[in-house]
């Protein structure tokens, strides 16, 4: 029965450091998602949308903006860089000159950041940097201004925004290792601190530990005691 134990407890201790090991190694490894968000513009300034370009109905006059990069998530997700002027982007467009003379539509500028490089999916380049005027129907979504002039777009089955005029020409929303590779097949195990911060080992998984640490001690301590 000791020898039974004791073989029990290595056995489990081993699982403990391969969970722990494991674990820890993924969360490092993940550092973020490629993925188009979804910005409007307030002020002058970019603000995160916090509904999908499906379900914001934007006014005449506004602007909003996506960007294609690798981001954790929403606070830091890259904003586009274009500064969300309306005027610069439909003052002088031929869309702009329409406008009024038709109530049933509107206005809506756009800026389509496909990011750099760095954020690009293995074999591809981003394209440059767009902006345009799209003239909609007054009851149109952002989704709907987007697609008037940014075709082809692509979605996955959850509605989530996967391609801009064809960018990228696959994936959606992928998990990405800090070196660039895609992690979307491996699922990580998240290991996270006391204080959530993600970096290390939990305490509830040390305690664990400790007592497989302790309950082998224990057993080499008793089969020691009984050769005795």
């Amino acid at each position: 029965m000791t020898r039974t134990r004791l073989a029990a407890s290595v056995l489990a201790l081993g699982v403990v450091l391969t969970v722990l090991g494991g674990g820890a190694g993924s969360a490092q490894a993940a550092t973020g998602y490629r993925y188009w968000s979804f910005w409007v513009g307030d002020g002058g300034k970019w603000t995160y949308a916090t509904q999908g370009p499906a379900g914001l109905r934007p006014a005449d006059g506004d602007v909003i903006g996506f960007r294609f990069s690798v981001s954790e998530d929403s606070q830091e997700s890259a904003k586009p860089r274009r500064a969300a002027g309306f005027d610069a982007i439909c003052g002088k467009s031929p869309e702009s000159a329409k406008a009024g003379s038709d109530g049933g539509s509107k206005r809506i500028a756009l800026v389509i950041d496909p990011g750099t490089a760095a954020d690009a999916p293995a074999g591809e380049q981003p394209p440059a940097l767009r902006t345009a005027c799209a003239r909609v129907g007054a009851d149109a979504t952002s989704a709907d201004a987007l697609a008037s002039v940014a075709k082809p777009l692509r979605y996955n089955s959850g509605a989530l925004l996967c391609a801009i005029s064809g960018y990228p020409k696959t994936g959606c929303g992928e998990q990405v290792s800090d070196g660039g590779a895609d992690m979307s097949a491996r699922p990580a195990i998240s290991v996270k601190t006391d204080d959530g911060n993600g970096s290390g080992p939990s305490a509830g998984l040390l305690v664990g530990l400790a007592a497989v640490l302790g309950l082998g001690a224990a057993g080499v301590w008793r089969a020691r005691r009984r050769r005795g």
